[in-house]
C-alpha cells in the first residue's frame, strides 16, 4: 500500500495543473473569474518567469522577454484538475527596466495599481526581489499601493530570487533587511538552481486558495520533468 502524498506534492502536483487563460493588455480585458487569484509581481529581471515555470514544472509556461520590461500584458494561468478551475496564477509585467519608454512606465504602473487595488478575486501576492538589490523604491511604492488590502488579509510572500547567488551570512542579512522593509507579509529565500523554497512556496499558494478542510481529492501528484 502506498503512503499518502505529502501536502508539498499535493500542492506541487496542484500548480503543475497550470494552463494558459489568456493575456490582457488592459484590465477590461481581463476576464471576470469567481476562483483565487495569485499575482507575481516584481522588477525586471529578478526572475519572476523562472520562478513561475518552476513552481508548476512547465519550462515555458511564462514567457521570458528577450528584452526585459517589454512584456506589457497580464498574463493569466488556470489551476486545477482537468474540466474544474479552482484558482489562477497572474504574471505582471515586471517594472522598472530602465529602456521601456517613459510613457510605457506610467501607464503600466496605472494598469497594475488598478488591478492590485480593485481586482476583487485577488488572494495574494508574490513579490519577487533579487537580494543582492534588495527591495528598491519602485518596490516599496507597490507596497505603499497594496498596504490597505493587506490589512484588510490579503496576503503577501516576498520571495528572494537567485538565493544560491549568496553566502549563508548574506543570506541571513538580506532576510532580516527584507523583513524590516516589508513589516508584515512572509519572506522566503527561492533558488531554481538550488531548488531552494520550492515546496514551501508550493504550500503557501495552496493553502492561501484552499481553505482550511478543502478536500485534495482528484489533485494529481506530479513532481518535476
Amino acid at each position: 500500500m502506498s503512503s499518502p502524498a505529502s501536502p508539498a506534492s499535493i500542492a506541487l502536483g496542484w500548480l503543475h495543473t497550470a494552463r494558459f487563460l489568456t493575456t490582457a493588455p488592459r484590465l477590461e480585458h481581463l476576464p471576470e473569474l469567481n476562483v483565487p487569484e495569485i499575482a507575481f509581481v516584481g522588477r525586471s529581471n529578478a526572475g519572476k518567469s523562472t520562478c513561475i515555470n518552476t513552481l508548476t514544472q512547465q519550462k515555458r509556461l511564462a514567457y521570458a522577454s528577450k528584452t526585459p520590461g517589454r512584456t506589457q500584458a497580464i498574463n493569466l494561468f488556470t489551476l486545477g484538475k482537468q474540466g474544474e478551475t479552482d484558482a489562477c496564477l497572474a504574471d505582471l509585467p515586471g517594472y522598472g527596466y530602465a529602456a521601456v519608454p517613459r510613457d510605457d512606465k506610467i501607464r503600466w504602473q496605472q494598469v497594475m495599481a488598478n488591478y492590485l487595488v480593485t481586482r476583487p478575486t485577488l488572494r495574494g501576492v508574490v513579490m519577487l526581489c533579487d537580494p543582492r538589490h534588495g527591495l528598491t523604491e519602485l518596490d516599496d511604492i507597490l507596497l505603499e499601493v497594496i498596504r490597505p488590502r493587506l490589512e484588510e488579509g490579503l496576503k503577501l510572500l516576498v520571495l528572494l530570487t537567485k538565493s544560491d547567488k549568496l553566502n549563508r551570512a548574506e543570506a541571513n542579512k538580506a532576510l532580516s533587511i527584507a523583513r524590516l522593509q516589508t513589516a508584515g507579509g512572509e519572506i522566503r529565500l527561492f533558488s531554481a538552481l538550488k531548488r531552494q523554497g520550492i515546496e514551501e512556496t508550493a504550500l503557501t499558494l495552496w493553502q492561501w486558495t484552499h481553505p482550511e478542510g478543502s478536500s485534495t481529492e482528484g489533485v494529481p501528484d506530479v513532481g518535476p520533468d
